[in-house]
């Protein structure tokens, strides 16, 4: 888990396959071109990982549904910017959620940069043309922290296993996921409502309150 907490630190599953190789397998030669290779690597990921999400072994994280909804009911925009492959974020969104729900959906190499570079967000932006101060992000990397945060948006940081240790100083909220009534969440930096959860209602107390550097 360590090595590959390593590896997550590479946003993008390509540019991960290609730190990979630059560090540890630098003597490799791949037939044909390495780009091809890499390219078709990432096509067999992306076909086992939509086998595992289709057969119910990966679900969304505690709160995360209970969240959109509320913000869907309130009439909130919500858009997607992530570094994963469209494919997989479309195969989610069929599974759990609905495409519609989502003004923007920005995923992969849509951009040049990848996270930490602030690209992904500034396309959402762009896109929705809505004022900075308007948006909050939910991440749960210190990568996605960096991307958010040069783009000029508050941010809320969920973390994994992965990403437990890694500097969230400047995140507005940091909580070990969104939580549910039932399964309240543990805060790890900032305040939270009594209800032990990550409402709409939090979400808006973080946003009249915070200074994005």
């Amino acid at each position: 888990m360590e090595f590959y907490g390593e590896l997550l630190t590479v946003s993008g599953g390509k540019e991960r396959l290609k730190y990979f190789w630059r560090q540890y397998l630098p003597q490799f030669k791949p037939e044909g071109k390495l780009d091809d290779f890499v390219a078709h690597l990432h096509q067999l990921k992306t076909k086992y990982y939509l086998e595992l999400l289709r057969s119910g072994a990966i679900g969304l994280r505690p709160g995360a549904k209970r969240l959109i909804e509320e913000a869907r009911a309130a009439n909130i925009t919500l858009a997607i910017a992530t570094t994963s492959s469209l494919p997989n974020v479309i195969a989610l969104l069929e599974k759990y959620l609905d495409l519609d729900w989502f003004e923007v959906i920005a995923a992969g190499d849509i951009v040049p940069a990848k996270k930490p570079a602030p690209d992904i967000y500034d396309y959402v932006v762009k896109r929705l043309a809505l004022p900075l101060d308007s948006f909050i992000v939910i991440e749960d990397s210190d990568n996605g922290l960096d991307a958010a945060i040069a783009a000029g948006l508050t941010t809320v940081v969920t973390v994994n296993n992965y990403t437990e240790q890694q500097d969230f100083s400047r995140a507005a909220l940091v909580v070990s996921d969104l939580g549910e009534p039932e399964q309240p969440c543990k805060v790890i930096q900032g305040g939270l409502n009594a209800e032990g959860y990550v409402n709409l209602a939090n979400l808006r107390s973080i946003k009249s309150r915070a200074i994005v550097s």
